[in-house]
């Protein structure tokens, strides 16, 4: 699988580039929030195993009000770091390599601070 280059971004961890990407529209189970925020990494320069990460939170242009995260690089970079330690290879060729997040997953991931969330006013 191939992440599209038009509206990834590039980052750097420990030495090697990776290309990451939100999908630009939500589907529509992650519009009514059924389905979870999820991103995309491969390597920049290379060919090899996608990483899918599914977060615990719903995407910030759900249509109903639940919590929402945004993705930052730093989420990011301890991501690609927690999936190499679980055995993700990415110059291996093969399905992509799952990952799924929980909320105490991202608290150690972002140094014991709980993560920030987005609570959107509902619309009467």
């Amino acid at each position: 699988m191939a992440i599209p280059k038009k509206g990834s971004r590039l980052i750097t961890v420990d030495g090697t580039i990776f290309r990451w990407r939100v999908r630009r529209k939500p589907t529509y189970c992650q519009g009514n929030s059924w389905g979870p925020m999820t991103f995309a990494v491969e390597l920049a320069d290379a060919s090899g195993r996608a990483l899918l990460v599914s977060l615990p939170c719903s995407r910030p242009d759900a249509w109903w009000g639940e919590r929402t995260m945004a993705i930052r690089p730093a989420l990011v970079t301890a991501t690609i770091r927690t999936a190499l330690d679980h055995g993700w290879d990415p110059r291996q060729a093969g399905n992509a390599f799952d990952l799924e997040l929980t909320d105490e997953d991202l608290t150690e991931l972002m140094n014991s601070q709980p993560p920030a969330y987005d609570v959107p006013f509902m619309r009467r």
